[in-house]
């Protein structure tokens, strides 16, 4: 009677722990689209960030705290995310030193988020390029300025206290709004303070983080058809560039300043490179006329950027995932949020028009400084190593953005090939 009871029993349990197995995986997998989870670690001293506070933030479509935890001691965290069966789009923001980290997410994801030190001074920090975008209204000149910063801090530390940032504007201008946006991409509008007793003088409190930090300062001045605008930088800047439509003339006392040839009439562009900080060039401009959206696709200043360097804004539900450039304007109260900070995004894609201007002013350099009647053996800097050079140092950055965990390994793949399409076809169009 034993025996049969434990034949019966063994057959039971024959049958009922491959459905258990089965039913345990299901809650899992359940469990697991109902968090998101994840590890934070601490660059700046390559350890666990214990203790930091985690924020999960709903989009819907303004941000929305859903839950809160800490992170243990080896800065792993758990956030249950409350509604997984709708498609809602998610931030989750790791709070470090009093400076957030902010992170896309979905529910079910396992995320990797980077964090580091803070300091009131960092060393690494310069500017890479700042356009200045200008167009009549009515009897208004309205400017878009902006700003891409980079800090290559080793070892890797956020600027944050105080003026991380510092802009001189016209005396007379109008602030209309200030956007900025770190490397995570994720935008927003921020605030600005006067520098008492300086008029045009302004400063900003916007955590500078390890990467790309963008700023685009939004605003007006009388304008009576000229206006003049003297230059004065808070770090060395790589390229200053200067865009107007074209009925609208740029002049300038400066020998700095060069006409770029873009082989497009609806804009001009007038660089200056290699600024130092301080006081810069000043220049004028003057007529009428609207000046194109930056960053029309069919209208671009240079080939396309690549994915990882425009990123798409935060999705809102029931809007595109990316905005039509064309369609936003700078000014705050004609934008909303959520993807204010997409003007932005044209700043980086004038950088690869840099190499198509070193090409330029090699050739230049190199006719302009040969006696008429000289015979020179031929350079030996030829335009494909500039672009090649060029090519490798956005290579590097774009490695640095996946290491540090900014970009996906399926973001880092995409936006290399694109990098090389867009340097082959800067290389064909210079030749």
């Amino acid at each position: 009677m034993i025996g049969c009871n434990l034949g019966a029993a063994r057959a039971f349990l024959e049958k009922a722990l491959p459905a258990a197995a089965l039913l345990a995986s299901f809650s899992v997998a359940a469990m697991g689209a109902d968090t998101i989870t994840g590890s934070v670690r601490n660059l700046s001293r390559d350890q666990p960030a214990a203790g930091d506070e985690v924020i999960l933030l709903r989009l819907d479509p303004a941000m929305q705290a859903e839950a809160r935890v800490k992170t243990g001691a080896q800065g792993a965290f758990s956030l249950r995310v409350p509604y997984p069966a709708k498609s809602y789009s998610y931030v989750v923001r790791v709070i470090h030193q009093g400076i957030a980290y902010d992170r896309r997410a979905s529910a079910g994801d396992d995320l990797s988020i980077q964090v580091f030190d803070g300091a009131p001074r960092v060393h690494g920090i310069s500017a890479s390029i700042e356009i200045l975008r200008a167009g009549t209204n009515d009897r208004l000149l309205h400017v878009s300025d902006m700003y891409e910063l980079r800090n290559e801090s080793s070892p890797p530390e956020t600027q944050t206290g105080g003026h991380t940032f510092e802009v001189y504007l016209p005396a007379n201008a109008k602030l209309d709004s200030v956007l900025a946006a770190g490397p995570e991409k994720i935008g927003e509008q921020i605030p600005a303070a006067r520098i008492p007793g300086e008029p045009g003088h302004y400063a900003v409190n916007f955590p500078l983080r390890p990467g790309e930090t963008k700023f685009a300062f939004n605003y007006d001045v009388p304008y009576d058809g000229r206006a003049i605008f003297k230059t004065r930088l808070m770090y060395p800047l790589r390229q200053l560039a200067v865009m107007l439509p074209p009925s609208m003339k740029f002049s300038s006392h400066s020998p700095a300043f060069e006409l770029l040839v873009t082989g497009r009439n609806d804009f001009q562009v007038q660089t200056a490179n290699r600024l130092e900080a301080g006081e810069g060039p000043a220049f004028e401009v003057s007529g009428t006329g609207a000046l194109p959206p930056l960053g029309d696709p069919s209208k671009s200043l240079a080939p396309q950027a690549p994915p990882h360097v425009a990123g798409p804004v935060i999705p809102v539900p029931g809007q595109p995932a990316f905005a039509p450039l064309g369609s936003i304007d700078s000014r705050a109260h004609q934008a909303q949020p959520a993807h204010q900070w997409i003007v932005l995004c044209g700043l980086t894609a004038v950088l690869l028009t840099a190499c198509a201007l070193l090409i330029w002013q090699a050739h230049k350099t190199k006719n302009a400084s040969r006696p008429r009647n000289a015979t020179l053996p031929p350079s030996r800097v030829r335009p494909s190593d500039i672009l090649h050079e060029a090519f490798r140092q956005e290579l590097s950055r774009l490695e640095t953005d996946r290491r540090r965990g900014l970009i996906s390994r399926k973001e880092y793949t995409s936006a290399k090939l694109a990098l090389k399409e867009s340097v082959k076809r800067a290389l064909a169009r210079a030749s």
